[in-house]
């Protein structure tokens, strides 16, 4: 069994999401309200001590045509940031759609704004690693 830890990065907010390939269960962790360049690795890290995962899973934002643009390289960025810092393995998958799938889970839930915005990025990176791992 491998575990994994989605993480759905972001300038403010990152979502984060675990999960394994033998039971196929993907949950949304939590929604990290921690600026990209203040603490947001270290906040990663703690995460990671957590869970344990073998393997991380970081989103990568390609265009549409499916090249890697400025975000992409952001993404890269993070991961051997984290890698470095971790030890851990880390893949990329793409992110394209994954917003818009989580905010379809959320959509006639009656959830406010506010309650939406809190989850959404945790259901994108559970999205994410569901894609990943070929479940979705």
């Amino acid at each position: 069994m491998t575990r994994y830890l989605a993480v759905d990065l972001g300038d403010r907010r990152t979502g984060l999401a675990a999960g394994d390939d033998e039971t196929g269960l993907v949950d949304p962790l939590e929604v990290l309200e921690v600026p990209r360049e203040k603490g947001l690795l270290e906040a990663v890290l703690r995460r990671v001590a957590e869970h344990g995962p073998d393997v991380v899973v970081i989103g990568l934002p390609y265009n549409m045509d499916g090249t890697e643009g400025p975000r992409a390289a952001i993404s890269r960025a993070f991961g051997a940031a984290l890698a470095e810092a971790a030890g851990v393995r880390i893949e990329y998958a793409d992110e394209r759609l994954t917003s818009f799938a989580a905010e379809g889970r959320l959509a006639g839930r009656g959830h406010t704004r506010r309650q939406k915005k809190k989850r959404l990025d945790a259901i994108a990176a559970a999205e994410l690693l569901r894609d990943h791992l070929g479940l979705a």
